[in-house]
């Protein structure tokens, strides 16, 4: 916990030093009762009840003290439980994160934490206050009478039952609630995700019924979890009213044989209240700590959770000149799968070239360039940058030296300069308007609103596809990246502009290496060399004019374009 240590040792004092003011009164209260009132001394009588103001006022003091030290260290564990899961996700490869599902990363973060939050700050008071005035209030009522103390014996290990039944069948419960809270994030957030999607096709009744049948799931296991634990109030005032019951009955009959006073017999119930109190504090508590244990277990599941690519084997090699090398690689997403998704990988690409991957869906193109930034670490064989493993980088300069545009574009909520000044923090206004030009942010830039100052909304909605690629691809080019990799990042600009981002790329960085995956052959038939990939296998290499004369998949490629575009004319 850190720094909020002191806080939690805070309360607890509080609550210790409070219960034992509380437990001072009902002492007070029986000698007024039984010297006071009985002998009609009004001054013993304003004495004892000045002492029970005092005993009150103090407890009351340090009753808000306490609460006020447990919000703080409540809130302060539950703001530290984030930070460290945040960090921790940051560390995460992808295959971590694939592991856990985004949506459950979510739920842990937020109502999982929140979980241990609430009951961290609300359990410190009970849970110490529970335990503290039931040995005090038992010794002193065995001190007042210890025949009528015996009654304890009974009620005890009834309640001990009853409490040890409820908590056993409700915490599996619990578990089964925070799983249906996953699904139904996991529902919402596609949803929102593919708002547009879901509206062009009129699929608003069907993502309704969807997310009905996980929030109907999620009300019947929340109904049965809050069911049961329900039921642990009326058992423990069954049992406390009965006990009551108990007590008045033998302490009765303790007064008329003349052994007890009426004055122990009240002080007597006051403490037997309070340890009743005590005990139901404590069995909230346990039911709060059994919902919270849950969360517990998933939270630490995350910080607990090993990242897949680590520094290891990292030295001090720095990225120079961008060559890559796949030597016989092999790749799956999971360790238990039995097909590899990329077979016998072996490839050389040399400093400075421009080179295209080309395929169809599915032949894991992305998946192969995302292996060279070490997004995913190769299952067998080895991926070498500037001929050294990428394993013996640090994940940081190697990644600062790879500039990647992926798949699905993505703009954070700010300024157009802000989005931009993630490939370089300190860029200058010249060298973002560099950048621009070169990607062809420029043809557009002046008709935005406020130009670089024009605010983004999240995902930038509020720009086009191909405005939002041309923005992606400035952002890489300001990390002035050794190797650029652009995953299918063009396919919503006309070919006319994707040429002249090419040509302006070798004008301005002739030495950057630079790997271009693309649908359109028009987009890689320029490069030195091509790279056909089919069912995960390096299928063949050359240039387009080698390949259409030696590579049949090439063709078909190629072929199947030309024909669409002829009857797209049509």
């Amino acid at each position: 916990m850190g720094k909020w240590k002191a806080y939690a040792w805070g309360a607890v004092a509080c609550v210790m030093a409070e219960a034992i003011f509380e437990l001072l009164v009902p002492m007070v209260m029986a000698d007024m009762v039984d010297y006071g009132v009985a002998n009609q001394d009004m001054p013993y009588i304003l004495q004892k009840g000045a002492v029970m103001l005092v005993c009150a006022l103090c407890a009351l003091v340090l009753g808000v003290a306490s609460s006020w030290f447990s919000a703080r260290a409540g809130q302060g564990l539950g703001a530290q439980l984030r930070e460290e899961q945040y960090r921790k996700l940051q560390a995460f490869s992808f295959s971590n994160i694939d592991r856990f599902r985004v949506p459950s990363l979510i739920t842990r973060m937020t109502g999982d934490i929140a979980n241990i939050q609430n009951t961290f700050s609300s359990g410190i008071r009970p849970g110490v206050r529970g335990p503290v005035m039931i040995v005090v209030a038992t010794g002193v009522a065995f001190h007042i009478n210890g025949k009528l103390a015996f009654v304890f014996f009974v009620a005890l290990p009834i309640l001990a039952v009853l409490l040890f039944s409820i908590i056993t069948r409700v915490r599996p419960l619990y578990s089964k609630m925070q799983i249906a809270i996953d699904t139904v994030n996991r529902v919402i957030r596609e949803n929102l995700a593919a708002i547009r999607v879901v509206k062009a096709y009129v699929r608003g009744e069907y993502e309704q019924e969807k997310f009905e049948e996980g929030n109907q799931e999620l009300l019947v296991r929340s109904e049965k979890a809050f069911r049961l634990s329900a039921m642990n109030m009326p058992a423990l005032q069954l049992v406390m009213y009965a006990t009551i019951l108990g007590i008045l009955w033998f302490g009765g009959n303790l007064i008329q044989s003349g052994e007890m006073q009426i004055g122990e017999l009240t002080s007597f119930l006051s403490y037997v209240l309070q340890i009743l109190n005590s005990l139901m504090m404590i069995s909230s508590v346990f039911m709060l700590i059994s919902r919270s244990v849950t969360s517990a277990v998933r939270v630490c599941e995350v910080l607990d959770e090993v990242p897949d690519i680590q520094d290891t084997k990292a030295d001090s090699h720095v990225v120079t000149k961008g060559d890559v090398e796949f030597r016989d690689v092999w790749f799956k997403y999971e360790s238990g799968a039995q097909e590899y998704v990329l077979k016998n990988i072996s490839l050389h690409i040399q400093p400075g070239q421009t080179v295209g991957i080309i395929g169809q869906t599915g032949s894991s193109k992305s998946t192969l360039v995302q292996l060279i930034p070490r997004l995913y670490e190769a299952t067998k064989g080895t991926v070498l940058v500037d001929g050294i493993p990428v394993q013996e980088y640090h994940q940081a300069h190697l990644r600062d030296a790879i500039g990647m545009v992926l798949q699905k574009n993505l703009l954070f909520t700010g300024t157009v300069r802000e989005n931009l000044q993630w490939g370089n923090q300190n860029a200058s206004d010249d060298e973002i308007l560099w950048a621009c030009r070169v990607a062809g942010v420029d043809e557009f830039l002046n008709r935005l609103p406020k130009g670089l100052d024009t605010f983004l909304e999240q995902g930038g909605v509020n720009v086009s596809g191909g405005q939002k690629q041309r923005l992606c691809i400035a952002r890489a080019l300001l990390k002035r990246p050794k190797i650029l990799i652009l995953d299918d990042s063009t396919s919503a600009v006309d070919t006319v502009t994707e040429a002249g981002i090419r040509q302006r790329m070798n004008q301005d960085l002739p030495d950057m290496t630079k790997i271009i995956i693309a649908q359109r052959v028009s987009s890689v038939q320029h490069a030195d060399q091509i790279f056909v990939l089919s069912d995960g296998n390096l299928h063949a290499c050359g240039t387009h004019e080698q390949l259409l004369e030696e590579c049949e998949v090439y063709r078909e490629i190629c072929e199947s374009q030309k024909q669409g575009g002829i009857e797209g004319e049509k």
